[in-house]
C-alpha cells in the first residue's frame, strides 16, 4: 500500500493539473492555446463549445438557435485572414446547431460577429469578448506551437494600474491605465510613452485587446526594450459621433493631456519630465490626435508613432511642427506604420501622404507596413512590438 500510495498520489496531481491546463476557456491560467478544446468542456454558462481551434489553424464555430433561419460569419478581421468579402454561412444541422468549419489561417487574435437573421451578435458562448465604446464583438485564438510575443510567458511581469482622476478640462471623472515595468524603482527616472486607442476604443483597449503590458515584459526579458512608464489614457473627449467631432476633439485632446494627463503622471509616478524623455502615439483617431496634437506640441514630446493613420494635408496640419528650425532635432523617433491590409485604403493613402511629406522636409522617420492585418488589432500588435516599442530611447 505504501509503494501504491507513493506513487498513485503525484500521478493524480499530474492528472489533474492536464485537465485544468486544458480545459478550454477555463479562465485557470493566461493559457497560450484558451480554445484548443480537448476534453469537449462546455464554457460555463454556455450550451456549446464555440470557437473550437485546432492544431492545423482550423476554426469550429457553432451557434445553437433551432428557430434561427441564417447564420452567417462576420468581422473585418476574420473574413480578412480567410481572404472572404463577404459574410461566411453556417450549416444548419437537424439538431438545430449551426456549424462553421474555415481555415486554415495564421496564428494570431482575431475579431468576429455572427449574424443571426439579420442581426449582428456575439458569439454567445465565446468567453473571450471585447469591451469598449462600441457593440460587443468576440475575439478567436488561433494559436501557434507556443506562445506568441504577446501572450503571457514566464518573465518577469510588470504592473498595470487604473487610475481615476478628475478633469477639470472635462468636468468629470476619467480613467488612465498605467503600466510600469518589472523592477519599477520610485528613485528612477523613467521616460513614458502615452499610448492612445482608436474611435470606439477605451483605456483599457491596449491592455485587453493590445495586449501591451505582455508585450513590453517580453521584450524587456529579451533585452529588446529599455525599461518605460506606458500611460494608456482615455483620449475620447467627444461623443464619437458628434456633428462636430473633427471640430472640437483635437482642442479638447490637446487640453486635457496638457493640463491633465502629463502633469497626473508626473505627480503619481518617478518620470523625466522633459520632451526628450516623453512619447506620444496612437492607433487609428490615436494616431491622428498623435499627428494633430503631439507633433505640434514639441515642448512636451519628442518620440511619435502615427498607427494606421496620416493626413493628406499633412504640411498644413502640422505647419507649426515643419516651421520650427530646430524640429530636426527636437524629434527622436517618428514612427508612420500601417498592415499590409490598409495599403490601398484611405488610411493607406493618408498614411503614404503624410511619409512625402516628412520626407519632403527631410525629417529623419520610420515608414513601415507589415503583417497580414489591414485596421485591427493584428497589425496594431506588430507595430507596437516589432517598431515602436523597441525604437523608442534606443540607445546610439
Amino acid at each position: 500500500m505504501r509503494l501504491y500510495r507513493s506513487y498513485a498520489l503525484p500521478a493524480m496531481i499530474f492528472l489533474a493539473a492536464a485537465t485544468f491546463s486544458r480545459a478550454q476557456q477555463a479562465n485557470v491560467n493566461l493559457d497560450w492555446n484558451p480554445q484548443k478544446n480537448t476534453e469537449n468542456l462546455v464554457p460555463y454558462g454556455g450550451n456549446i463549445v464555440s470557437p473550437d481551434v485546432q492544431d492545423n489553424h482550423m476554426i469550429t464555430f457553432r451557434l445553437k438557435a433551432p428557430e434561427a433561419n441564417q447564420v452567417m460569419l462576420s468581422g473585418g478581421p476574420i473574413l480578412l485572414a480567410l481572404q472572404s468579402k463577404a459574410p461566411v454561412p453556417f450549416k444548419k444541422g437537424d439538431d438545430g446547431i449551426w456549424t462553421l468549419t474555415v481555415g486554415p489561417v495564421k496564428p494570431n487574435i482575431y475579431v468576429y460577429r455572427f449574424i443571426l437573421d439579420g442581426v449582428s451578435i456575439v458569439d454567445p458562448n465565446n468567453t473571450i469578448t471585447g469591451s469598449s465604446n462600441q457593440p460587443g464583438y468576440s475575439s478567436v485564438v488561433v494559436h501557434g506551437d507556443g506562445p506568441a510575443f504577446f501572450d503571457a510567458k514566464k518573465v518577469a511581469h510588470g504592473s498595470v494600474t487604473r487610475h481615476i482622476y478628475h478633469s477639470d478640462v472635462l468636468n468629470g471623472e476619467r480613467e488612465i491605465f498605467i503600466y510600469t515595468p518589472p523592477g519599477y524603482d520610485s528613485k528612477k527616472k523613467y521616460p513614458v510613452l502615452y499610448l492612445l486607442g482608436g474611435s470606439g476604443e477605451l483605456a483599457s483597449g491596449w491592455t485587453i485587446d493590445g495586449r501591451a503590458n505582455f508585450i513590453a515584459d517580453n521584450l524587456l526579458a529579451e533585452g529588446k526594450m529599455v525599461p518605460m512608464i506606458i500611460a494608456m489614457p482615455n483620449n475620447q473627449v467627444l461623443h464619437r459621433s458628434d456633428p462636430k467631432h473633427v471640430e472640437k476633439t483635437y482642442m479638447l485632446f490637446e487640453k486635457e493631456l496638457r493640463n491633465q494627463i502629463v502633469p497626473f503622471v508626473d505627480k503619481m509616478y518617478s518620470t523625466i519630465r522633459t520632451p526628450k524623455g516623453r512619447a506620444l502615439a496612437g492607433l487609428s483617431m490615436g494616431g491622428r490626435h498623435t499627428q494633430m496634437v503631439g507633433m505640434n506640441d514639441l515642448d512636451l514630446f519628442s518620440s511619435f508613432g502615427i498607427l494606421s493613420a496620416g493626413d493628406m494635408e499633412t504640411e498644413k496640419l502640422n505647419a507649426a511642427f515643419f516651421a520650427d528650425p530646430k524640429v530636426k532635432e527636437k524629434v527622436d523617433y517618428l514612427l508612420v506604420g500601417l498592415g499590409s491590409g490598409e495599403v490601398n485604403e484611405n488610411v493607406g493613402k493618408r498614411s503614404a501622404s503624410t511619409h512625402e511629406s516628412l520626407q519632403k522636409h527631410d525629417i529623419k522617420h520610420e515608414y513601415f507596413i507589415g503583417g497580414e492585418g489591414a485596421h485591427d488589432w493584428g497589425t496594431w500588435r506588430l507595430l507596437l512590438n516589432d517598431k515602436l516599442l523597441p525604437n523608442l530611447w534606443k540607445k546610439k
